[in-house]
């Protein structure tokens, strides 16, 4: 995310290519950034997503600039089926508009909801579930950084929410008030060595005389086990705004259930130029159960047990034929996450 969107190599197949599950060991956040990941979080996930922010505004030809700070958060849960997630989130801003039109400027203070939805997010293709070829190697590291052209075919998911916007509201486009639709379709490729791209195009207030198009481009790297970095583009099109606004940041993995993040925000225009600076927290509550598991060990756990198992059975047939060595190799190598 990106993603949407940190562990090294096995982890990162892990979270792309479990069979049946969009479930990862490691907390899977849409942050750092903007843009929404394909994945959910996984059944019985219950997940919250927090970024407290600097807001800097300057309008150059209208002369004003606003000052403040806000907040923008998610909840998310992973129910019912593996694929599907229902998340509302939103951002909260409170800042002083100062107007220097004239010889005495003039301070205005404002807050509200710059946006605030609920919505279903449904995974409808993962080129990933139940690719045989594409189970993780832990015996070849170089195997699992190689470049495969399978991996140019991203994951795709459909989001459907609601908007609520107060009236008289000084985020929004006069008249906009009540609710309205968004939709959206979010992809995500997993490439090898960490890199992660996710891409979201929607189109939000749907019905109202303001409706805007966006789109956002996300580019992740993992750098090792708890670091990241990304950039991101994003694209606003609308008859109240229109703005290209640019992310770079980074992310740190504090625990399998916590990550922290910072980023900073930027445009190249003075209609008006932005400028903030983010940071931000993810933390979930995992009540996830894999059913494939009866044994209560996770999914990577059963993974090395497996893989352990069959190095062993491997070291104890070094006189076998060379026939059996190279069958007991390809089984290592091509990991069975099913029970014996």
């Amino acid at each position: 995310m990106f993603l949407n969107k940190t562990y090294l190599t096995i982890m990162l197949c892990i979270a792309g290519l479990t069979a049946q599950a969009q479930y990862t060991e490691v907390i899977n956040s849409n942050r750092p950034g903007v843009s929404r990941s394909a994945f959910s979080v996984g059944t019985n996930v219950a997940q919250f997503e927090v970024g407290p922010y600097t807001v800097k505004e300057e309008h150059t030809p209208l002369k004003y600039d606003v000052s403040g700070f806000g907040v923008d958060f998610a909840a998310r849960y992973g129910l019912l089926f593996p694929q599907l997630e229902i998340n509302i989130e939103g951002i909260y801003q409170n800042d002083t508009r100062t107007d220097s039109r004239s010889a005495i400027s003039s301070d205005s203070k404002r807050s509200n909801f710059k946006n605030l939805t609920l919505g279903a997010k449904y995974l409808v293709y993962d080129p990933y579930k139940n690719a045989e070829e594409e189970k993780p190697n832990i015996i070849s590291f170089h195997d699992n950084k190689r470049f495969k052209w399978k991996n140019l075919i991203p994951a795709v998911a459909v989001y459907v929410g609601a908007n609520f916007d107060t009236k008289d509201n000084p985020y929004t486009a006069p008249g906009v008030e009540g609710f309205s639709p968004k939709v959206m379709i979010a992809t995500q490729n997993n490439f090898a060595s960490g890199w992660v791209l996710v891409m979201n195009f929607s189109k939000d207030r749907i019905g109202t005389d303001f409706s805007d198009f966006q789109y956002i481009l996300t580019l992740t790297r993992a750098i090792n086990e708890q670091w990241i970095l990304f950039g991101e583009t994003q694209g606003i099109q609308s008859d109240f705004y229109a703005d290209n606004l640019f992310r770079f940041g980074g992310a740190y993995l504090w625990g399998r259930n916590l990550q922290l993040d910072t980023a900073l925000t930027f445009n190249t225009k003075d209609t008006p130029s932005v400028f903030n600076l983010n940071f931000g927290v993810s933390y979930r509550l995992d009540f996830h159960k894999d059913p494939q598991i009866d044994n209560g060990t996770s999914v990577e756990e059963e993974a090395e047990r497996k893989a352990n198992k069959k190095r062993k059975k491997k070291n104890k047939g070094d006189d076998d034929s060379p026939d059996d060595d190279n069958k007991r190799k390809k089984e290592t190598q091509d990991i069975d996450f099913d029970d014996d």
